[in-house]
């Protein structure tokens, strides 16, 4: 079978061109939603039914979804489910935000923290964080009480991690040495 990451490509792209004449970052809320419910293992197993209607996947989705859905996002997702590329429908929504965060200048950002983080701290993070890796970026908090305390952030391929955790395993290795 083909790589997901090549079956994805033709679709991300062909989204993104339409999105960019609509409200982008509403598509793509919209597309995180559709690819959070794309995920369940219980909602593939009644898409691959073979008496399942293409017409209930998408209603059930839709559902799900718990969203509004553009037109353009709702044809989106019918010719996904059409085409049996339901299973590739998460890393499409990944491929789009890396499109979209091309195009605009802006990289993800995924913030690990052990404990929340007040909107005050995103913002001074997100500062220091937008000077430490020479661009805009676009913060998730994710929480992660196994790094015990600090924060470790992942930036495309790049990683700064400041987490008590590492620094432990740090100081590990450097007395087992």
């Amino acid at each position: 079978m083909a790589e997901i990451a090549t079956i994805a490509r033709p679709y991300a792209e062909a989204l993104f061109q339409v999105a960019r004449s609509q409200d982008a970052a509403a598509w793509g809320r919209q597309l995180d939603a559709l690819a959070q419910v794309a995920q369940d293992a219980d909602l593939r197993q009644f898409a691959d039914h073979p008496k399942a209607d293409p017409q209930q996947v998408v209603a059930v989705m839709t559902a799900a979804a718990r969203q509004d859905l553009a037109a353009g996002v709702q044809n989106f997702l019918r010719t996904v489910v059409e085409n049996g590329r339901l299973a590739a429908l998460p890393e499409i929504v990944a491929q789009y935000h890396a499109l979209a965060n091309a195009a605009s200048g802006v990289s993800d950002a995924q913030i690990y923290s052990a404990f929340e983080i007040s909107d005050a701290q995103l913002a001074d993070l997100k500062a220091s964080l937008e000077k430490r890796f020479g661009r805009k970026l676009d913060a998730r908090v994710h929480l992660e009480p196994g790094l015990i305390g600090g924060v470790r952030v992942v930036v495309g391929d790049e990683v700064l991690d400041t987490s008590v955790k590492a620094r432990l395993e740090r100081m590990k290795v450097a007395l087992t040495a």
